[in-house]
């Protein structure tokens, strides 16, 4: 989850009050019909999550496709980062790329509103429309791959997608006269402000002689100066085309194109009602031939239903890698939903020909096979998007692999952080593309891992190599085992991330052959240790000198009302922020009995938290906060403690709680399916703790059975007869007919295929992994 405190880059208020006018959005989402059949498969519901705080967006998009053609409603506030809040009075139009679930917006480019009337080119107000292009809208209907919405103004809009292009079908009301139009925006942004870079600071439209609109912008907001460009094409030629420069400067009648920075076009066609208007329209990062390359391999008809239609045999492909039986209605449509946020990022983000844009802001060649992609949120979904992707998809994990060694190799800050349309944001802290790579190797994805090392080596050694906010304080730490409170903010957490970032770089380095290298990293993957207080039994601040600093109090987030001494947590929830060394810590407790306490203590302490938290720690149950992403493996941590049946009656708990299907139905932002994935591993049983382990910490499976088409064409069925929402405990679990005894199961076993079988009951067996030889192994 992207950090409350990197929200600065949001342009505008982040909390901009517009109420919507009661009754006027009349937003309806299209809701699976509601059955008690537990054989009735479940379809996904595209809604969940864009209301609330989970900032998903309900439009059409591929599985990790380039384009996201969806509805915007909003741009300025938090609420809005994906573009679109469920219930929202009006809307804006649809813009063909968007972020699924982050904490930070952008993209949302090329914005198409279909028009009737005079030509507006200020949008208005979110609560009063009428005063420029927004529209109130109605009956909205979204699954994988298509949408629809009918416009206050008459106009039913549909959308779908491939992978590069979005397809746009406007179909105005039979029957009246009177021309409609097409608005172009290429300005769709929040508003600059005047002590600001211009968050557009260079743009073009233009109208090419075979009749396509073809464009580009620079952007400035989060992924500062990204480049897109896109051409776009309609069913039948328009009418008149108007261009407008800045400040909505109308240009010549007979010009065709415009440059500046915030441009738009209105595109008339006369005959508006005679058919409907197909729209289609592709992106490049790299220039307008790439997009025009996109759009002519893509999109070579105008045929709106036979591209719906494959979108849709795509997806259902897709959501048919796990089947669930049992359970209840909304908790299949919750989990197939889980399953498509999961499958929407990473994007692509390599163009037909192969040419994507490099970390090094070069254009790339890839070779023949080779895809690169965007949008890696890795802070969050290195815990479970990623082991997710491994056991479902091996051949498209594959491909991230890849990706992420090249732009280690491109990138001046070697390994990934969160890179965005081929710009490093270094946003949130450490370099967490790492564990994905580690665990890769682990788990035997093809991959040439040595090639990243020199990248990694560099991160981690080479104090000279420029540090964005996400890698502050590495000398110190390098020199003291730990990032001073005083010297750099967010230095605990600083502290343990780093340390599974060196755990993780020491599995390469040793692949590598670098075997001094390995063993220092595996000595620093011990500084945990120096910011966790033996006496307290809390992760807390230390300054240069070497003390505590005081005042602490776990619940706060900093040791000063200023300074934040952890990132999107507090000293509760970072005591716990340590996914590679668990026995370790329950040693520095006193034992796994402590630990247990401890974890008991967590989970049941007052969830109250100081005024200064950030809405990312959302979802309490005690400290414990669902809502953001350092938490999210600390309900399995039980296993270590010998009271599995902790773990289990949480880890059902969780899902009970946390999960709704409805637009609100995710507690915090989704982190591009990292919420999600959470959801689909712990739903079928299992959650990797720590992901470079190769090993799965068991916990409560949700339905009767789940099949799984694991990506090497094997089948996993995890079965759990008559389970019932009052039967989340078991002690009995049989692997392939036999009695299994621990508590964990290793990657590569699943990957063999078989069946898993829980015995669910209704109170809890104590003896069900107690031995310490039936608990998870150490890994340091």
């Amino acid at each position: 989850m992207t950090a409350f405190s990197r929200r600065r880059l949001m342009a505008g208020s982040c909390r901009l009050a517009l109420l919507a006018a009661a009754g006027s959005a009349g937003a309806t989402r299209a809701m699976a019909a509601e059955t008690t059949d537990p054989e009735a498969p479940a379809k996904a519901d595209p809604f969940i999550g864009t209301g609330g705080d989970g900032h998903t967006f309900p439009g059409a998009t591929l599985p990790f496709g380039m384009v996201q053609l969806s509805p915007d409603t909003d741009t300025a506030r938090w609420d809005t980062c994906s573009g679109y809040h469920h219930g929202d009075a009006s809307m804006l139009g649809f813009s063909h790329t968007h972020l699924s679930g982050t904490g930070i917006g952008d993209m949302l480019d090329v914005l198409v509103q279909p028009c009737r009337g005079d030509v507006r080119l200020q949008p208005g107000p979110l609560d009063r429309p009428e005063e420029g292009y927004r529209l109130r809208y109605t009956n909205e209907v979204a699954e994988p791959g298509y949408y629809r919405v009918q416009l206050e103004n008459g106009v039913a809009s549909e959308l779908t997608a491939t992978l590069r292009t979005g397809i746009q079908r406007h179909t105005y009301p039979a029957g009246e006269a009177g021309s409609g139009h097409l608005l172009i925006d290429l300005s769709h942004l929040v508003p600059d402000s005047s002590e600001a870079h211009p968050l557009i600071d260079d743009a073009e439209l233009a109208l090419d002689a075979d009749g396509t609109l073809t464009g580009q912008r620079r952007v400035f907001r989060w992924a500062k100066g990204r480049h897109i460009y896109f051409a776009m094409q309609f069913s039948r030629p328009p009418s008149r085309v108007e261009f407008f420069g800045d400040a909505d400067a109308p240009q010549a009648p007979g010009t065709q194109g415009v440059k500046g920075r915030r441009l738009k076009a209105a595109v008339h066609f006369d005959d508006a009602a005679a058919a409907p208007i197909i729209v289609r329209t592709a992106v490049s990062a790299v220039d307008v031939a790439g997009a025009r390359a996109n759009l002519a391999a893509e999109a070579t008809h105008f045929d709106f239903d036979a591209y719906r239609q494959a979108a849709s045999r795509v997806w259902a492909e897709e959501l048919g890698q796990i089947t669930v039986r049992g359970g209840t209605a909304d908790q299949r449509a919750i989990m197939t939903t889980a399953l498509y946020h999961a499958a929407i990022s990473p994007t692509l983000f390599s163009d037909v020909d192969g040419r994507t844009m490099g970390l090094d802001r070069k254009v790339q060649q890839l070779a023949p096979g080779q895809t690169a992609y965007s949008a890696y949120s890795l802070w969050d979904t290195y815990r479970a998007v990623h082991p997710l992707q491994i056991l479902l998809r091996p051949k498209q994990a594959e491909q991230f692999v890849g990706d992420l060694i090249r732009q280690t190799q491109q990138s001046p800050y070697g390994p990934p952080v969160w890179p965005l349309q081929g710009v490093e944001t270094g946003c949130m802290i450490g370099w967490h593309s790492v564990p994905v790579l580690a665990e890769a190797m682990a788990k035997g994805i093809p991959g040439d891992y040595a090639a990243a090392w020199p990248g990694i080596r560099k991160r981690a050694f080479d104090f000279a190599t420029p540090a964005q906010d996400n890698a502050l304080g590495i000398p110190l730490y390098d020199a003291k085992g730990y990032v001073p409170a005083d010297k750099v903010f967010e230095g605990v957490s600083r502290t343990l991330e780093y340390a599974y970032d060196d755990y993780a770089a020491a599995r390469i380095a040793r692949a590598a052959g670098a075997l001094d290298d390995a063993r220092r990293l595996e000595a620093r993957a011990g500084n945990w240790k120096n910011v966790f207080d033996t006496a307290t039994g809390f992760a807390r601040p230390r300054l240069d000198d070497g003390t505590w600093a005081e005042p602490y109090d776990p619940v706060e987030l900093g040791h000063s009302a200023k300074w934040r001494d952890f990132t999107e947590s507090n000293g509760w929830q970072a005591t716990f922020l340590n996914q590679h060394d668990v026995h370790g810590l329950a040693e520095a407790m006193g034992g796994p009995a402590a630990l247990e306490a401890k974890l008991d203590a967590f989970f049941n302490a007052p969830s109250a938290l100081p005024k200064n938290a950030p809405p990312d720690i959302s979802g309490m149950v005690g400290q414990y906060a669902h809502g953001n992403e350092p938490s999210h493996h600390v309900a399995y941590l039980y296993a270590w403690t010998g009271s599995h049946w902790k773990t289990q009656g949480m880890a059902r708990r969780l899902l009970a709680m946390m999960y709704r299907a409805r637009p609100g139905g995710v507690i915090g932002n989704d982190d591009c399916g990292q919420m999600s994935a959470w959801y689909v591993l712990s739903a079928l049983g299992f959650y990797p703790v720590d992901p470079v382990s190769g090993i799965y910490i068991f916990g409560s499976p949700l339905f009767e059975e789940a099949r799984v088409k694991l990506g090497n064409g094997r089948e996993l069925v995890v079965s759990a007869p008559g389970n019932r929402s009052d039967r989340p405990y078991y002690g009995r679990v049989e692997w392939n007919g036999k009695a299994y005894s621990r508590c964990w199961i290793r990657h590569d076993e699943i990957m063999q295929g078989g069946q898993l079988t829980f015995h669910m009951q209704t109170t809890p067996d104590l003896s069900f992994g107690r031995e310490s030889r039936n608990r998870p192994p150490r890994q340091v």
